[in-house]
């Protein structure tokens, strides 16, 4: 089987399994609704930077990205499901290819989309004190967020084809980036920058320190994407269905 017919047997998955649309809405919704709220806090913090708090939904509405990239592989090791696909497409790279494909297309347009709403929301709350933002660093904002959003979906499902298991990637990815992440960050000073969900939360700021900036952030977390997929392509191809 070419490419193509595998890419639309992999879309199929992700528009009929009801979890996975449901997890890009929530997506969405989560990240919106927390940008609105922290937009109407206002700006009394001394060291408040209005990009990072018109997009700062994105923290909790990542949760939801990772689900998706999880649930679209573990999907597949459930029922037997993955001997079902490889019979149809034997070469196992391929749909392998094709499957991270089908995820990472919806993740950044649902991740466009869910940046601007965000900022978009979040601007009409802060008022006067978002005027400062400049055209280029509200786009670079969105877009990164948006890049982001999909890397850390892809992350996770390379991870979760490591590990057989969306379970045991929520167990491990969510309390590290709720509370393992943030304790280094605090901790490690510059070290943290090179973490997966630190380095790729740069493109979030108007103004940064550090090593990394908005785009050398995102590499890194590419780079870390990049190494969670190559993982999961071996043990696709090495290991029993």
């Amino acid at each position: 089987m070419t490419i193509a017919p595998a890419l639309h047997a992999e879309w199929l998955k992700i528009r009929t399994l009801r979890s996975l649309p449901g997890a890009l809405l929530a997506l969405f919704a989560v990240t919106t609704a927390f940008s609105a709220v922290a937009g109407a806090d206002g700006s009394s913090d001394p060291e408040f930077d209005p990009l990072f708090t018109a997009l700062s939904g994105i923290l909790p509405g990542q949760i939801a990205a990772i689900s998706f990239g999880a649930m679209a592989v573990s999907s597949e090791y459930h029922g037997g499901a993955l001997r079902l696909t490889l019979a149809a497409v034997p070469q196992r790279g391929r749909w392998f290819a094709a499957k991270v494909t089908a995820i990472a297309v919806p993740a950044l347009l649902v991740g466009l989309v869910t940046a601007f709403a965000a900022l978009t929301v979040a601007r009409a709350g802060l008022g006067s004190a978002a005027d400062g933002l400049s055209v280029a660093e509200q786009l670079r904002g969105v877009l990164g967020c948006a890049v982001y959003l999909m890397l850390i979906a892809l992350f996770a499902a390379g991870l979760t084809a490591v590990l057989r298991s969306g379970v045991a990637t929520l167990s491990i990815l969510i309390p590290f980036i709720l509370v393992v992440s943030f304790v280094i960050g605090d901790a490690a000073g510059t070290v943290a920058d090179f973490l997966p969900d630190k380095a790729g939360q740069i493109a979030l700021h108007q103004t940064y320190d550090g090593t990394l900036g908005p785009w050398s952030g995102l590499a890194v977390t590419a780079l870390w994407t990049a190494a969670a997929l190559l993982a999961g392509a071996w043990s696709v191809r090495r290991r029993d269905a």
